[in-house]
């Protein structure tokens, strides 16, 4: 909404000639109220200095406020929003509020039901000043809030504002006093004190108009409203009134009750209606509380209470699921208008609310007095309320919390009065309804739990007076073993189930009548007897079991339709009985569970205890009886899965039992502490299965590698077993682990500090395997633990007893940790254990250690932590280490902060590690830790750590500056080099040295010519200088170079030159088999080894058997194909630091990355199909001309996730960017038309049929959805014709050849012949290059006549390299050219025929004879590495379909040490393929500029603050590692993202995949593609 007011328009008139819409108008308050601080034409603005609160004048009628006609002249809800605004700044709130206040009362007195909530709302923020007032504005505000009650319904809008402005009142502390009459100003306000009631039933209202049995029941009705907060508020108000009322009688104590007694019972009501009813938490909770303060009345009110309402509560929390509940037994209360003589003409329009009976009501007010406010009762109009019917609620969890408050309640009776709760309990365990007797028990074990926590002490026996019938009733159900049949001397089952049951009986008969119908099984109804009436589950299922037999060897033709009818009965009656079993079962169950646990808290123990025990362990355990059919199972125990509640009931019971049996003869709780600890192990996704779990790709699948909280971890754990897409075992293991650590926890509350001397068969289990070291010693024997560990062959005894520890671990007595944590060796020692299920069990132990004892166990296990991810002799420490401080990171998150530091260093340097999971474990981990790190900043030192233990101080200052990347000191070098240092070159060199500290590895890609070879052999030499002044007892290993042939004598040559041969001795490793072999022997006198790419794929068996201290990759793109063997060979290396030197590490698509980062450190961009995934997918779709929107964001998306992901680990400065010294590179790009005989055979190649044929297959290809995907056989026939395009473009003898086929010499039928055709063809006339190649040269001088002044002139000015693809091309120009026009011409050759060694001799002689005119190159062998500053003119006369190649090309001569303007002519033929070819080229580098750009340029760019984003790994990015969007996203400074034409969609779909060198050349079979021509 824009703010715009005309001028001389008042705001007051603006806002209210806006709609009258409530929230259009409080949007405009809002606005003004934001533009008011500092625009004086609004109103003073309370942040405003001048702004007083005498400002605020009086109103009109001079008994209101007046704030509006002043400043706003703002009218109801407008007002009382900018007062709302104003108050929330709270700065000049108590000043304003004795002025405002009368404003807001006017308010909430509105007829208009928006202006009372606007005004409630204005005024909640100020309830504690409100409550402080003194005189009579607190008191007529608040039963102004009252009356406002009986005006409201459902649909009132003020409902919610109101009720929350009463609770917010009544919250406060202030409100205490006045409600208990002992502040000075509340006698007005006592809320407490009932008044006089005369004979004729009502109240002096002159004596106390504001009693609760009036106040209260106001609140009844919005006990159940629909709106949680207002429900929530009436709750809470109601808590308020009730504290205040037991406060006072415990203070001062009368004898009276402080809840009007006539009042109590449905108090009582309206709130076991919350519990019964409700599913918030926090309303439940604050019911429970109310329900625990009204329970303090006097005994004989809540006998009465019993007396009326005790058997209908036990009746509706027993109405089974699905039922009605009675509304005969339920109070709906609605409230009634009041004709009182506050509010009496405000009221009157409530008259009419829901029920006929309001007319018949007398609503007369006698002289000074009101009649008790009554309530009406709603249940005469009912509203069905079926159990279950809410989802949100549970209906377990309901019957626990009302059987719960009955509990309570009946433990305030007197012995006298006990018979008013026995009746109904007898009446419910008697019945034949399992959730009857289920409620039943419950409220029993509440009852004796409430009596023995009263007194303090346990109570051996029963309540005096209670019934021996009932306890004997109790023991005869536990006697009922068969859940079939559960009632003594009844063979009738739980009536929840007999409609079940006679559908399964009617099944079993319609199979008997099939049966007998078909005549054919008379022998099998003779033998097979069955009483229909009481047919178990068990015999329904024999006797489908018997029928599928008989009718296999009854199967003739005229049978076959009655053998439909009865296999159909059949598997009916199957289903039937199997369902019934399962419900049966568990029903069962949780019934004689429950039964148990009330025996046990009643006292009322057998002599045999058997029957006690084994349902209490099989609700713990929920151990199935059968074996039914799975999905059936599945089906049931989802809702098991919901029956925690019931499991705590038994669970806490058997603590009970066991408490009681301590010093029987025989006890059994050895045995029972047993089985606990036993079934503490059931669980496989808790406790690794050594059996299955054999790797870490297994535990990625199972997702094993995790840790959250208890809290949430079990209830998803719950949510996902309960989908049903788990097997029976999981299932039933996630129960029994949750019932038997239920168990645990209350042993452990039960028995406190003393609970090994109570039970010391539990710290038996503890130590099983495990053996505690001495408390006296301190220092663990590690050869007895070794020996101890390694003398259990089966690991899952030792992975079960470490689950045992962390079972118990986070429940035990603060007393009894330090004892646990001598177990701490043994399981650190099971951290590097050989079997990845023992090392699993033994992290995520420690991590829960850690969480409950972290001050104590944090210093030991960091140190270890450390220690072991630093042993390289272990890969299984290491991995261990790694997945502890996984789970660590997981587990304790925040708390982490003071060892955050410690930890980041020791992860970063195993980021490179040789092992896939230690490198996955510790990228996470350091990816979590590094924004912590901050927070770690000015914190002591951890306690609990060793003396000889912490970070360094230059481990210290590199976080310091990890952090704060403004400040990065520079690396100073060990060694001094012969050259000088340019500033960005010492920036390379500090961020190689990051690495070289962390063991990381890298891309150095700076732009061809800034002296990448330079810094690579500056950090290799400072590396030998450092390790040779460290007094290092090992010896460093010799580093390797691998590089292009051509390059390995200038890698010598540049060493040599820059850096002492004292410090780096180079060996060139090349040459033939025999001479390589031998000079092997020399591999230990040198300190690097230089060698070429062809070299190592050949003698990778050798040399990758060394491990290197370096290795270098120059021109390291060359490993961009993950396929080819040079790549396979490379990556089978062995080094410490592994670096990469390429100005163009992505040449044709981001898989070139992915095969770099292969060998930099495999996975950390995931596998080649992950990344493709990840990356390459979006791209490929992205690229698509009808790509949607979608598709192209996703993209770019992908495109900025892999700079973020890389960029830590490429370095990349531009010539632009760092040199500005260097002369400028102008590149011109030169036209041409083909030749009259250039354009007959491009016309004659359209008009063949191959050009058909391969349309036709690539539109086919098109057509069926394929897109790119085109065969192999039109591949092939494409990039022939592409290739035979291309040479064409540069000359016709390039396709043709010396010889003229027939179909092509008709072309030349005008000319002589054959041999004359050849002939004409070397004319430069047919090659438009050759004559632009010679006027380009002339223009520079060169080749013309040396007596000319032009010669003269620009004698010496410029050198020349010519660039082609091919060494025929280059011929043709040696040939046809220099030699035959331009014979003064002195040049230079070097292509693929010169021989690898005599190579760098040419670029020597080149660069040191300034006589030399030319040098002609191919791209391919000219176009790396090579320096060759002395020419300033590069002529390319083809171009490559990867635009790096050319570009590596121009930068031979581009580079550090160019002193002249370098200018690049590139020769196009126009209208042609080549065309096409340069435009591919712009799109490429537009790609490689997005994933390398600028922020690559150092440390400082990099946001080494962020390393959160850039250090995720490839696994997390695809979990849900968001990449931020950005609105405008710059490829380079010419192409925009998104918004026009040029975008990502444009470029990427102009992009097509390229080729390696290798693939063209096998592809192109030009003699075959020429026969095609023939055809």
């Amino acid at each position: 909404m824009a703010l715009k007011v005309a001028k001389g328009t008042t705001s007051s008139t603006w806002i209210r000639q806006q709609p009258h819409v409530q929230p259009f108008r409080s949007q405009s308050a809002s606005l003004l109220k934001a533009a008011t601080p500092n625009d004086k034409s609004y109103g003073p603005s309370p942040n405003d200095k001048s702004f007083s609160p005498r400002d605020i004048s009086p109103g009109p009628d001079g008994s209101s406020v007046g704030f509006y006609q002043k400043c706003w002249d703002v009218e109801k809800g407008d007002l009382m929003k900018v007062f709302q605004e104003f108050f929330g700044n709270g700065e000049m709130l108590h000043e304003l509020l004795g002025r405002v206040l009368p404003a807001c009362k006017a308010g909430l007195e509105d007829p208009d039901d928006d202006v009372r909530a606007v005004a409630a709302d204005a005024l909640i923020p100020t309830a504690a000043a409100i409550v402080r007032i003194r005189g009579q504005m607190l008191n007529s505000i608040v039963m102004l809030l009252w009356d406002i009650l009986l005006d409201l319904d459902d649909l009132s809008p003020s409902t919610s504002s109101v009720m929350n402005l009463l609770a917010e009142i009544y919250s406060q502390e202030e409100m205490i006093p006045k409600m208990l009459g002992t502040s000075k100003d509340s006698q007005e306000f006592d809320l407490n004190e009932l008044g006089r009631i005369d004979d004729t039933g009502v109240v002096n209202s002159q004596e106390n108009p504001f009693m609760l049995s009036t106040l209260a029941p106001r609140l009844w009705p919005f006990m159940r409203h629909s709106i949680t907060s207002v429900r929530y508020s009436a709750i809470r108000t109601l808590e308020r009134l009730l504290e205040a009322g037991y406060k006072r009688n415990v203070s001062e104590p009368s004898g009276s009750s402080f809840w009007p007694s006539f009042i109590l019972g449905d108090t009582l009501r309206i709130v076991f209606q919350n519990l019964l009813l409700d599913s918030n938490e926090e309303i439940l909770q604050c019911s429970e509380r109310v329900w625990s303060l009204l329970v303090q009345s006097p005994k004989e009110d809540l006998v009465n209470v019993a007396r009326s309402y005790m058997s209908s509560w036990i009746e509706l929390a027993s109405t089974p699921y699905g039922s009605v509940l009675d509304p005969t037994k339920m109070f709906l209360p609605v409230a009634i208008p009041r004709k009182s003589h506050f509010r009496a003409a405000a009221k009157r329009r409530a008259a009419n609310l829901e029920n006929e009976s309001y007319r018949n009501m007398g609503l007369e007010v006698t002289n000074g007095a009101i009649p008790l406010e009554k309530v009406v009762d709603a249940s005469s109009n009912p509203v069905k309320i079926i159990v279950g019917a809410d989802s949100e609620m549970s209906v377990t969890r309901t019957r626990v919390l009302t059987a719960t408050a009955l509990g309570i309640f009946a433990c305030k009776l007197e012995e006298g009065s006990m018979q008013h709760v026995v009746d109904p309990l007898t009446n419910a365990l008697t019945s034949l309804s399992g959730v009857q007797r289920q409620v039943a028990s419950m409220i029993l074990i509440s009852w004796f739990k409430e009596i023995k926590s009263r007194a303090g002490c346990e109570n051996q026996g029963t309540l005096p007076g209670f019934p021996n019938h009932l306890k004997n009733w109790l023991l005869d159900l536990l006697a009922c073993a068969d859940p079939t049949f559960p009632t003594k001397d009844s063979p009738l089952p739980y009536s929840e189930l007999s409609r079940t049951y006679s559908k399964m009986r009617g099944e079993a008969s319609q199979l008997s009548h099939a049966i007998h119908s078909s005549g054919m099984f008379d022998n099998f109804l003779a033998t097979t007897k069955f009483d229909l009436e009481s047919l178990s589950p068990d015999d329904a299922i024999n006797l489908a079991s018997k029928v599928p037999a008989l009718c296999n060897d009854n199967t003739g033709d005229d049978s076959l339709g009655n053998l439909d009818d009865i296999e159909s009965v059949k598997q009916r009656l199957l289903t039937t009985s199997g369902y019934l079993k399962c419900v049966q079962s568990n029903l069962h169950i949780s019934v004689s569970a429950l039964v148990a646990a009330a025996v046990v808290w009643v006292s009322a123990l057998p002599a045999r205890l058997n029957p006690v025990i084994l349902p209490l362990m099989a609700s713990i355990r929920r151990e199935q009886t059968g074996k039914p059919r799975l999905i059936l199972v599945l089906g049931f125990l989802k809702f098991i899965l919901k029956e925690e509640k019931l499991q705590e009931k038994a669970a806490e019971a058997l603590a009970e039992l066991i408490s009681y049996c301590i010093s029987r003869k025989p006890s059994p709780n050895d045995k029972l502490i047993k089985n606990v600890c036993s079934l503490t192990c059931m669980d496989p996704c808790e406790t690794p299965q050594a059996a299955i779990i054999g790797s870490m790709g297994v535990i990625d699948d199972q997702d094993l590698y995790s840790f959250g909280t208890s809290a949430s971890k079990q209830k998803s754990k719950v949510q996902v077993l309960a989908g049903g897409t788990e097997d029976r075992s999981k299932v039933e293991g996630f129960i029994s682990r949750r019932g038997s650590e239920l168990a645990l926890r209350h042993l452990c509350e039960k028995f406190g500090a003393s609970l090994f001397d109570k039970v010391p068969k539990l710290w038996d289990c503890l130590t099983e395997v495990l053996k505690p070291i001495s408390t006296e010693s301190l220092i663990p024997d590690e050869k007895q633990i070794t020996q101890t560990i390694d003398s259990v062959l089966d690991p899952q005894i030792l992975i079960n007893n470490i689950q045992v520890v962390r079972s118990i671990a986070p429940m035990l007595n603060e007393a009894l940790k330090p004892k646990l944590l001598t177990l701490l060796p043994c399981l650190f020692y099971c951290i590097r254990h050989s079997h990845i299920a023992v090392r699993l069990a033994s992290s995520r132990c420690i991590t829960s250690m850690a969480q409950s004892m972290a001050v104590h166990a944090m210093g030991a296990i960091i140190e270890n932590a450390i220690q072991m991810l630093g042993d390289n002799s272990s890969v299984s420490a290491r991995q261990g280490a790694g997945m502890l401080i996984s789970l660590l990171v997981q587990g304790l998150g925040g708390e982490l902060v003071p060892y955050a530091p410690l930890l980041v260093v020791p992860l970063l340097r195993c980021m490179s590690d040789c092992d896939q999971s230690v490198r996955k474990s510790v990228t996470h981990s350091f990816a979590a830790l590094v924004p912590l790190l901050p927070l770690a900043r000015g914190l002591p030192p951890p306690v609990g750590l060793s003396e000889g233990f912490s970070r360094s101080a230059e481990d210290a200052q590199f976080l310091e500056q990890l952090l704060d990347n403004s400040n990065i000191d520079d690396y100073k070098l060990c060694t001094e080099l012969k050259v000088t240092l340019r500033r960005y070159q010492q920036e390379g060199i500090n961020w190689l040295a990051f690495l070289k500290r962390f063991k990381l590895h890298g891309i150095l890609c700076d732009d061809m010519g800034l002296g990448k070879t330079l810094q690579a052999s500056a950090i290799v030499a400072s590396d030998v200088v450092e390790h040779c002044t460290s007094n290092s007892s090992e010896g460093l290993s010799s580093s390797l170079i691998i590089c292009p042939s051509t390059l390995v004598g200038h890698w010598a040559f540049e060493i040599e030159k820059y850096i002492d041969v004292s410090i780096i001795s180079s060996l060139q490793y090349v040459g033939s088999a025999q001479d390589r072999i031998s000079l092997r022997e020399h591999f230990d006198k040198h300190n690097v080894i230089i060698t070429s790419y062809d070299v190592v794929r050949k003698d990778i068996d050798y040399l990758g058997k060394i491990l290197w201290n370096y290795c270098i990759l120059d021109e390291g793109h060359i490993i961009k194909n993950a396929k080819s063997k040079i790549t396979h060979a490379v990556k089978q290396l062995k080094a410490q630091h592994r670096l990469i030197l390429s100005g163009t590490p992505i040449q044709n698509n981001v898989m070139d990355l992915w095969s770099l980062f292969d060998f930099l450190m495999p996975g950390f961009l995931g596998t080649e199909r992950q990344f493709q995934a990840t990356y390459g997918k979006p791209l490929l779709a992205s690229r698509d001309p009808k790509c949607s929107a979608k598709d192209a964001e996703a993209g770019a998306l992908a495109m900025e996730a892999l700079h973020k992901q890389v960029m830590p680990f490429l370095l990349r400065r531009t010539k632009d960017e760092v040199l500005s010294d260097l002369p400028e590179k102008i590149i011109q790009d030169r036209y041409c038309d083909l030749s009259p005989v250039q354009l007959k055979l491009y016309d004659q190649f359209s008009g063949s049929h191959v050009r058909q044929e391969i349309s036709s297959m690539v539109k086919g290809s098109g057509d069926t959805g394929q897109g790119s995907s085109v065969s192999t056989k039109a591949s092939s026939h494409v990039f022939q014709a592409l290739q035979y395009l291309l040479k064409l473009c540069s000359h016709p003898l390039l396709v043709l050849g010396e010889k003229i086929p027939d179909s092509i010499s008709c072309l030349f039928s005008d000319q002589p012949p054959s041999s004359d055709i050849i002939s004409e063809l070397h004319k430069t006339c047919h090659s438009p290059k050759l004559v632009a190649l010679q006027e380009i040269l002339e223009e520079c001088g060169i080749g013309v006549d040396a007596s000319s002044p032009e010669a003269a002139a620009s004698f010496g000015q410029h050198r020349v390299l010519i660039f082609a693809q091919h060494k025929a091309f280059l011929d043709i120009i040696e040939r046809d050219l220099f030699q035959t026009h331009m014979k003064s011409v002195t040049y230079l050759r070097l292509d693929g025929s010169v021989a690898t060694e005599k190579r760098f001799e040419i670029v020597k002689a080149f660069n040191s004879d300034p006589t030399i005119d030319a040098l002609l190159l191919t791209t391919h062998v000219g176009g790396l590495g090579l320096n060759l500053t002395s020419a300033d003119t590069l002529i390319f006369m083809e171009h490559d379909w990867n635009p790096m190649r050319d570009h590596q090309a121009m930068d031979r001569a581009h580079r550090l040490g160019q002193k002249k303007v370098v200018n690049v002519h590139r020769l196009i033929m126009r209208g042609t393929l080549e065309e096409k070819v340069m435009s591919l080229q712009r799109f490429k580098l537009s790609v490689a500029n997005a994933v390398i750009n600028a922020e690559n340029a150092s440390m400082k760019t990099m946001n080494t603050d962020q390393l959160l984003d850039l250090f995720a790994s490839a696994e997390t990015s695809r979990k849900g590692t968001s990449v931020s969007k950005q609105s405008d996203i710059r490829f380079d400074g010419d192409v925009k993202l998104p918004g026009n034409k040029k975008g990502l969609k444009a470029i990427l779909g102009g992009l097509e995949e390229l080729w390696d060198q290798t693939q063209y050349t096998e592809e192109y079979n030009l003699n075959q593609f020429l026969s095609k021509l023939s055809g």
